[in-house]
């Protein structure tokens, strides 16, 4: 939105539920109008979190790359992290901080879904643009769809929202749990609204299929103790647990392998998509398998490695799968609006530009559903655009673990192997 562009009801009436006191012209300011020589970029996470960390460090890392060639049209890029600490009430305060107080261009990262959906309003209410790096649920892409003019300012650079994550998952099973000997599956899902439609997805799917969906259940976030779950898919004489787990997980591996759970183990399983949860799991994470955008042997773009030892010359560590994204997502904003015809701080010309926009990034060629589609602005998944690798944590000749891709075949860097005592 231009300065010039009028207040609307709505937002005059989001600037007193705030208790902010904004001009027309500083409002606009969030978009890019401001009259500051930078170009700031909100980053939100929990950043007590890896993968609140990672979008921190990998929008820095974007921003330092950056201005090392002109920054964005000109201005240098400098970005204002906020904690939302996982939490609905704190995130939408962070989000006003940001696009209020600092005035930023633009936002990115968000992880926790139900955070997102508490910004939604008011990331339209401000018309600012919001590239989402973490959060997967399905619900706001409907949004967009639904109410295009109000939500179209939204865009998921990653990951797969959870329908698509569902039918990536779906995709590997049909390719792979025949060679795997997964042939009964039980399904184990942490109640959160992410795994709904992985459930529904991945379900049907097998269902559909050669394999048998033996049982499944939703399970508390606050379980600690796995061995009733574990033993109803003994008695259904599973050959896997296929699981979708976030924010749990970690207790759910280290019982399974110490008590040598006669199934595989494998999914979604966030926990084990970071790079140093080997060790953390006292290797008790070895052999379960995982969906992730990439892992520190992937190559899959001509950008993945080089991003990959940035990261760890800058950070000293490896990045999470929100890294990736959060980095392909400030290098393909940068690229869009300084490609762009129209004026760069005009929301809505940028809204349209990166509707067109096609970007290589380190996790494939990203590109956007429009507004027609049932998916609107998110990344979209395919074989030659966004596809996802499936890992497997494997132990190697150090007495550590790897990170090994076992699909997609294009990308593969090892073979399924079953856990030892099976």
């Amino acid at each position: 939105m231009s300065k010039d562009r009028n207040i609307p009801v709505e937002r005059r009436s989001f600037l007193q539920a705030t208790g902010a006191t904004v001009t027309a012209a500083g409002l606009a300011g969030c978009r890019g109008s401001n009259e500051t020589s930078k170009f700031q970029i909100g980053a939100l996470a929990p950043m007590d979190s890896s993968t609140g960390r990672s979008i921190k460090n990998a929008a820095n890392l974007a921003a330092m790359e950056l201005n090392e060639n002109g920054g964005i049209n000109g201005k240098d890029v400098e970005i204002v992290a906020k904690d939302t600490k996982g939490d609905s009430a704190t995130g939408k305060t962070a989000y006003q901080d940001l696009v209020l107080d600092n005035q930023v261009n633009l936002t990115v990262g968000v992880y926790v879904s139900e955070v997102l959906m508490a910004i939604l309003d008011d990331l339209a209410d401000t018309e600012t643009v919001h590239l989402t790096t973490g959060a997967a649920t399905p619900r706001v892409s409907t949004k967009v769809g639904d109410e295009y003019d109000k939500f179209k300012y939204h865009f998921r650079t990653g990951p797969l929202n959870a329908i698509q994550l569902g039918q990536n998952l779906a995709d590997f099973s049909l390719a792979k749990f025949a060679d795997m000997g997964w042939n009964n599956v039980y399904m184990l899902l942490e109640d959160y609204e992410w795994t709904k439609a992985i459930e529904k997805v991945v379900g049907q799917t097998l269902q559909q299929s050669d394999f048998n969906l033996v049982g499944k259940e939703r399970f508390p976030a606050d379980t600690n103790n796995y061995g009733t779950l574990y033993n109803k898919v003994e008695e259904r004489d599973a050959d896997a647990a296929f699981v979708a787990m976030a924010h749990t997980g970690g207790t759910a591996i280290s019982s399974w392998a110490r008590d040598r759970r006669p199934f595989g183990f494998g999914g979604v399983h966030v926990p084990s998509q970071l790079p140093a949860f080997y060790e953390k799991s006292k290797k008790t994470a070895a052999y379960t398998v995982t969906q992730n955008v990439a892992t520190p042997q992937s190559e899959l773009t001509k950008h993945t490695q080089p991003f990959i030892e940035a990261y760890k010359d800058n950070f000293n560590g490896l990045p999470v799968y929100t890294g990736y994204i959060t980095y392909d997502a400030v290098k393909q904003y940068a690229q869009t609006v300084s490609n762009m015809d129209g004026d760069p701080s005009n929301s809505d010309k940028v809204v349209e530009a990166l509707e067109e926009s096609s970007y290589k990034g380190t996790i494939g060629t990203i590109e956007y559903h429009g507004k027609g589609h049932e998916h609107a602005h998110d990344v979209i998944y395919s074989k030659d655009k966004v596809n996802p690798v499936i890992q497997q944590w494997q132990p190697n000749e150090d007495g550590g673990g790897t990170q090994e891709v076992i699909y997609p075949p294009e990308y593969a860097t090892s073979e399924y192997k079953p856990p030892r005592w099976i």
